[in-house]
């Protein structure tokens, strides 16, 4: 490959990965296009991509951009595809297991088609790690819950005594109530 196409190349690189930030790595070897494709379009509906890298090229991006994995990393050991796109890489890695091993071409991704690790933010992760993290909703949902979760408790405590005051101002009045025609027949 000419110097000049390299620089073609790592710009395209460069300008694809630039802003992003979680993605997972591939190794795909042995699919035939017709499952690549249905892979690919399964993925797009999701607005997840799929791009083939040329692993050299894409270290020097990667050094470039901030994010360090070693030349020495499983990463970029044999072919190499990154599937980017998704919102978080929680959702990113989901959708990616469900459709690796829950879609009707499951069998044929099956030893074809593994995963080789996940960036996430930046930082290399496992794709278990991946799974457990939590979407952008949910971490919102959960932080609102711990925020919300104080206040709920301290109303409680106050509404609590007083509602047991109101509950026997109200028995005691109710018993006032039956002794009063009581009295007055006698």
């Amino acid at each position: 490959m000419s110097k000049v196409i390299k620089q073609m190349e790592m710009e395209a690189l460069r300008s694809t990965f630039q802003d992003v930030r979680d993605a997972v790595v591939l190794s795909i070897q042995g699919l035939n296009c017709q499952h690549e494709t249905a892979l690919r379009a399964a993925l797009r509906k999701k607005n997840i991509r799929l791009k083939w890298v040329k692993n050299s090229l894409t270290r020097r991006v990667f050094d470039e951009l901030g994010i360090r994995v070693g030349a020495d990393s499983p990463i970029w050991v044999g072919p190499t595809a990154f599937a980017f796109g998704a919102n978080s890489v929680a959702e990113l890695s989901r959708t990616l297991d469900e459709e690796l091993k829950k879609s009707k071409n499951a069998a044929a991704y099956k030893d074809k088609v593994n995963i080789k690790g996940v960036f996430a933010d930046g930082e290399v992760i496992r794709f278990e790690e991946a799974l457990t993290r939590p979407t952008r909703e949910e971490a919102i949902a959960s932080l609102i819950r711990m925020i919300l979760g104080p206040g709920s408790a301290l109303a409680g405590c106050l509404t609590g005594p007083i509602a047991q005051v109101a509950s026997q101002i109200q028995t005691i009045s109710e018993k006032k109530e039956e002794e009063t025609p009581a009295a007055t027949a006698g």
